[in-house]
């Protein structure tokens, strides 16, 4: 556990040193703005289009917004967070073949599954802490401006975003111990999200897909329900499972 204590404070170290720990803050930080920010500007941007349409003749209504209006924000900027944060940490094992630092590590009798277990740790911390971040000052902002009693389930909905975030993390794990370049761990895991959105799109495949945790925000509206999404949830589970433990497999075979 001291050995995987120590890899983990030295990564948190190198994200400190590279900057990307401070940009990772700041950024996730300005998504949980954005979407009360966005919702509460809403009906200032309505009323400057009514503006300019009505010389055409268009009529723009006017829009009531609501804690709601900035929830489904959170959910539409969920997909830019992911990719902001799969650009970041692609690289978190692919840069150190390019250093040779894994070579010492292992000559220093560092274990290779304890590598990757620290790996997928320290990015599991970062994401959560990240998503914890973006939530908190949204859901702050929406019981400031307006509240959150008037939706339902805004915490278990907000779980399904989270899971396919440690479903991605799997991914980066994985390809990471396959290739050695972060541009082909990239173009893989956005290979396998192209390929889960294009299998969503058969109905009968639809609802077991982890992409489909991302539409969670269903339950924000009095009707949905949570064991639509058990399948997925199992399914995504059990994926993420089986990319770790075929990371181990492939980083051990690995030559540094």
């Amino acid at each position: 556990m001291r050995q995987v204590t120590a890899l983990i404070g030295k990564e948190f170290l190198a994200l400190k040193r590279t900057g990307k720990l401070w940009i990772f803050i700041i950024l996730f930080f300005l998504f949980g703005i954005m979407n009360p920010a966005v919702a509460k500007l809403t009906p200032w941007m309505m009323e400057m289009m009514a503006e300019s349409f009505s010389e055409t003749g268009l009529v723009v209504e006017s829009v009531e917004v609501s804690a709601l209006t900035s929830w489904m924000q959170f959910y539409k900027n969920i997909p830019i967070a992911l990719i902001v944060f799969l650009l970041l940490f692609s690289s978190i094992l692919t840069e150190e073949y390019q250093k040779g630092t894994l070579i010492q590590m292992v000559t220093k009798g560092a274990k290779r599954w304890k590598m990757i277990g620290a790996k997928y740790m320290t990015m599991a911390v970062f994401w959560t802490f990240g998503y914890l971040v973006m939530f908190a000052v949204t859901y702050g902002y929406n019981e400031y401006f307006w509240d959150n009693s008037t939706v339902s389930h805004v915490v278990l909905s907000a779980m399904g975003c989270y899971i396919t975030g440690m479903w991605l993390i799997s991914l980066i794990i994985f390809w990471s111990a396959v290739f050695s370049t972060s541009s082909f761990v990239l173009l893989a895991a956005g290979g396998v999200f192209f390929l889960c959105y294009l299998a969503g799109m058969i109905p009968e495949l639809h609802s077991y897909l982890p992409l489909y945790l991302m539409e969670t925000s269903d339950l924000l509206i009095k009707g949905g329900k949570f064991s639509e999404y058990v399948p997925s949830l199992l399914l995504t589970a059990g994926w993420s499972v089986v990319n770790l433990a075929g990371s181990v497999f492939c980083f051990n075979r690995k030559r540094l």
